[in-house]
């Protein structure tokens, strides 16, 4: 169920050939030591989630409408229909751009160094390490908004992501596994003694806006159709 749900995104399809791609580039094409550059990969992506989730998909509320739209696409909408599958996954127009730049910068950087196989270190760093940690992080994700038995260590993120949505919609920021060291790190964690006498956040749901705001219910009314959102639904979100 979860690799039907996974794979009808178009994004996760595009970024899991790219993965693949990569992976035969480096079995036929690139030296052997390519492949010890992967973890770098991974690790930088690992830094791309948190500073994505944190400090774009979490910007203020622009007045614009179609600004506003934009961020609602990317990540507002899924904090106000946490369940709806359609909103689980980074658009295609956030994740490709996002991943053209990656590639084109490691293999320029490596280029400017002088440094061996340029393109393959690009390869492996970006297509191989990177998409590889993104589509880890969208299966996480998803994971973590289902209803399913889930292993120890699935368990251990939906708890984590579950303060992120229904506690404070500005602590843990990061999904993927080993993550939330991140989070610690740049002090958006909530530690267990902090949990227990910690308020929920006001308007959870919607980022601190008022659920009837404007902006909201005309993305609502816009993405209705896309995103298979009933008029039931709608009302609710909209409710004091």
């Amino acid at each position: 169920m979860r690799l039907k749900i996974m794979f009808s995104h178009i994004s996760v399809a595009l970024m899991g050939l790219a993965a693949l791609a990569g992976v035969v580039i480096l079995i036929i094409h690139a030296p052997l030591w390519a492949w010890l550059l992967v973890p770098l990969g991974i690790l930088a992506q690992m830094l791309n989630e948190y500073n994505l989730h944190r400090f774009v998909f979490h910007l203020p509320p622009p007045k614009q409408q179609w600004a506003f739209n934009l961020l609602y696409q990317a990540h507002y909408g899924h904090h106000d229909f946490p369940t709806n599958h359609a909103l689980f996954f980074v658009p295609p127009w956030v994740a490709l751009p996002v991943l053209g730049l990656n590639f084109g910068l490691v293999w320029g950087v490596a280029a400017l160094l002088g440094l061996p196989a340029a393109f393959h270190i690009s390869v492996a760093v970006v297509l191989v390490g990177g998409v590889g940690m993104f589509l880890a992080y969208e299966w996480f994700h998803m994971t973590s908004h289902l209803t399913i038995p889930k292993t120890k260590i699935e368990r251990h993120v939906t708890t984590l992501h579950n303060q992120h949505h229904f506690r404070d919609f500005s602590k843990w920021f990061h999904v993927s596994p080993g993550g939330d060291v991140i989070d610690r790190m740049m002090h958006t964690a909530i530690d267990r003694d902090a949990l227990k006498s910690k308020q929920r956040a006001e308007f959870i749901r919607t980022l601190g806006m008022r659920p009837d705001d404007a902006r909201l219910i005309a993305a609502r009314k816009t993405f209705a159709a896309k995103y298979g959102l009933s008029q039931d639904e709608i009302t609710r979100a909209a409710a004091l």
